[in-house]
């Protein structure tokens, strides 16, 4: 059967070839940068503009959009640092903001007045998160590690009537972290707070705090790995709905009566429930699903049980949903794996649809753009492997083109059918991307993703290795030309490869990888101090499987690496240090490895600024056609 789809598959790209007659124009990535990053969306008061964040202007900055005319408004003005743009107040147009250092990742919540002054809501936080409002929108809701590093604790700050005096605003901490549980939501009365209890990477536990009593309580007592994940509560406070996995591959909505104490599956789907939410007033309950590397939004209207469509809609994934406090409109980012993010508004009752940003550079026709093609190969062990296909518009007869598997990071990631535009950019340069959702992979079930657990550069690596064998079978990629590239995790399998499978892969492309185990598990920020013991189950305890990272690190075989590769690492990585990427080079070079290397030295784990991204991204296309394309 897998032989015949595989055919099948291949019959469909030789006519596809056939089809396309002309060569589509070449794109610089500058033009592909030049496609705007956006997302987020709050409504202001009077629900006639939105706050969104835009990468317009190179760094990441809060903007608002005008409702009626479309019109975009730059409201911070950053040059160095990402602003994420959170929330406007719910009584005027000042807003709220995160902005951390040069990608440090010590986030700090600010407010910005409306003559243009800011705030700094957390002067004395090492790392704060931003919750959202109350249900009264009186005040916020944030976590703190401010007094125990390792831990966060809840804060309320109330706002709204407040004045600054010179002690700030009103705030109050409403729990204080000393088990290592992660807060998570909270009832509209504030009687009742969730609490997260990471045991793994696939095993989580609820408790409920009961802020009257004082008292803790573990909601989901179970044997074996469950994943359970705090979603809302209902509107009368006396609810708790969770995602869990229980006797299932995927995850699924169930409701907990805190009264009876008893449970209710309330939602199943095929695929994976990845979240679920209340509007405002609870008209409206949105749902996600990982749909195959794809979104399903479901919104429901809570009343008339009837699911809502949304007419003349685009071809594509929504996420995103935000739902006005007058649950009368809602606005949603709408992309695919060929079309950028863009922003629409819907209203309810009149059912008028209205796109309110253009993302995609006009340089670029989209037309040229490539739309990923979801295929599965088996791998070394007969497991079927998902992963997304990208091939350049024009293959003639023949053709030999050079490849790439694309590696996400986590290790737990996922390649989505998203849009990216250095996927688009390499794509359109020549080269055939596959993007590999190796196991361990997130969507796609419990056992598939569990089952790289302490496996990590062996069973994951032997399924990239084994997706070359689809590649070559398409009859357009080259045998000796395929390389692997990946970021974070991602980076770690690019140097495994190289490493311990050193003639599989002609070239490697590391993004800011892990390559010493022992290192980065026992270096990990002092605030993920709750998932150490998580991480130590999936990935191995530095302290007692010290043996077994180190042969998985590709630090101490880097003698064994004979094909080039290049580096990118941001100085400021708190993830993966430096220096991990600084001893792998060095290594190699010792060996006469051809090796080159890009600090970067105001970016931390992941590229922020556009300029820093067109300068990786082409210095990568410069190493590909160089020791790939050309070789």
């Amino acid at each position: 059967m897998k032989k015949l789809s595989l055919i099948l598959f291949l019959i469909a790209l030789s006519c596809e070839q056939k089809d396309n007659l002309s060569q589509n124009q070449r794109y610089t990535i500058k033009q592909f940068m030049n496609t705007t990053q956006v997302f987020g969306g709050d409504f202001s008061a009077d629900e006639k503009t939105i706050l969104i964040t835009s990468k317009a202007s190179g760094v990441l900055n809060a903007y608002t959009i005008d409702l009626e005319t479309g019109k975009q408004t730059q409201l911070t003005n950053s040059l160095e640092n990402a602003i994420i743009a959170r929330s406007y107040f719910p009584t005027d147009n000042r807003i709220i903001y995160t902005s951390d250092e040069g990608g440090n990742e010590l986030t700090q919540i600010y407010i910005k007045n409306w003559e243009g002054s800011v705030i700094d809501l957390t002067p004395d936080s090492a790392k704060a998160s931003y919750y959202g409002w109350n249900h009264n929108n009186t005040a916020i809701y944030w976590a703190s590690n401010k007094r125990n590093p390792k831990y966060f604790d809840l804060y309320r700050t109330e706002v709204i009537g407040a004045s600054v005096a010179e002690d700030g605003f009103q705030t109050d901490n409403i729990y204080m972290n000393d088990n290592g549980f992660t807060p998570s939501t909270v009832s509209d009365n504030e009687r009742y707070i969730a609490l997260s209890e990471r045991v793994s990477t696939s095993d989580a536990n609820i408790h409920l705090l009961d802020t009257q009593t004082g008292e803790v309580s573990l909601i989901t007592p179970h044997e074996g790995n469950v994943l359970n994940e705090p979603q809302f509560f209902s509107k009368d406070h006396g609810t708790l709905y969770f995602t869990t996995d229980h006797d299932s591959e995927f995850a699924y909505l169930m409701s907990y009566d805190i009264a009876t104490q008893t449970r209710k599956v309330e939602q199943k789907a095929e695929w994976a429930i990845s979240y679920a939410y209340l509007s405002q007033n609870g008209a409206y309950r949105v749902t996600g699903i990982n749909e195959d590397a794809s979104t399903k939004i479901i919104i429901q209207d809570t009343h008339s049980k009837e699911i809502i469509t949304i007419p003349n809609l685009p071809e594509g994934d929504i996420s995103s949903v935000n739902i006005s406090d007058s649950e009368t409109q809602m606005t949603f980012y709408l992309s695919s794996s060929k079309m950028p993010r863009d922003l629409f508004l819907y209203h309810f009752k009149n059912k008028t649809l209205k796109k309110l940003t253009h993302t995609l550079n006009p340089e670029i026709n989209p037309d040229d753009l490539i739309a990923g093609q979801v295929i599965r190969f088996p791998s070394f062990d007969g497991l079927s492997i998902p992963a997304i296909l990208y091939k350049p518009n024009y293959i003639q007869k023949g053709d030999k083109l050079p490849a790439l598997l694309y590696i996400h990071g986590g290790p737990g990631g996922q390649t989505r059918l998203n849009y990216t535009d250095r996927i688009q950019y390499w794509v359109n340069q020549g080269y055939v991307v596959l993007a590999v959702n190796n196991r361990g992979s997130s969507g796609y079930g419990k056992t598939f993703y569990k089952a790289d657990d302490l496996k990590h550069g062996d069973a994951d690596l032997k399924d990239c290795i084994a997706s070359k064998e689809f590649l070559i079978n398409t009859g357009f990629v080259a045998a000796d030309k395929i390389g692997i590239m990946g970021g974070s995790y991602g980076g770690y399998m690019v140097m495994a490869a190289l490493a311990f499978a050193p003639e599989e892969f002609a070239v490697g492309v590391n993004y800011f990888g892990v390559t010493n185990w022992l290192r980065t598990l026992r270096s990990i920020p002092i605030w993920w101090e709750a998932s150490r013991n998580a991480l130590y189950t999936e990935l191995g305890n530095p302290e007692t499987d010290s043996l077994a990272l180190y042969n998985k690190s590709p630090l101490f075989f880097a003698h064994l690496i004979t094909k080039p590769f290049i580096v990118f690492q941001g100085a400021n990585d708190p993830r993966v240090l430096q220096i991990e990427s600084d001893e792998i080079v060095a290594a190699a070079r010792s060996n006469n490895i051809p090796v080159e290397y890009i600090i970067f030295p105001d970016e931390g784990h992941g590229f922020s600024k556009k300029v820093n991204n067109i300068e990786a991204s082409q210095k990568t296309l410069e190493f590909l056609d160089k020791y790939l394309k050309g070789s």
